[in-house]
């Protein structure tokens, strides 16, 4: 969502933005970073970051990236989600994003410092690895 706002933008965000333009490039992500995606846009036109207007670009911007929505259920992966959130002190949503990333053997894009730190810890790939900061 860094790439959004501006006073948010960061080399690694749009290192992994670069990469989405590439043809033989796709991100897949879980159900629930729809509720995200859009929990953000709210919360951002609340707080007078931006507007409707902007919210929808956005969207429309986000609808024309190579982003695929795994669309099945969270809920036949609660037991593997649980455990991860606990084994690596993460939310039940970076949890979700560390499962799929496990499950499909891809490499995971995230500036989240506990999230990079799960990453590394079980042995999944970190899309151009190196820290958020320095891309």
């Amino acid at each position: 969502m860094a790439w959004c706002f501006g006073d948010e933008a960061n080399p690694y965000a749009d290192r992994v933005l670069d990469e989405l333009a590439l043809d033989d490039c796709e991100a897949v992500v879980p159900a629930l970073w729809t509720l995200e995606v859009v929990n953000v846009l709210l919360v951002a036109e609340r707080k007078k970051r931006l507007s409707p207007a902007q919210g929808r670009r956005f969207l429309e911007l986000l609808a024309g990236l190579p982003i695929t929505v795994e669309e099945e259920s969270l809920y036949v992966r609660l037991p593997e989600l649980l455990a991860l959130g606990r084994e690596c002190g993460l939310s039940a949503y970076d949890a979700s994003y560390l499962e799929l990333a496990e499950r499909r053997g891809l490499a995971l894009a995230t500036g989240d410092k506990a999230l990079r730190t799960a990453v590394t810890q079980r042995e999944i790939g970190l899309l151009f690895g190196g820290s958020a900061e320095s891309g």
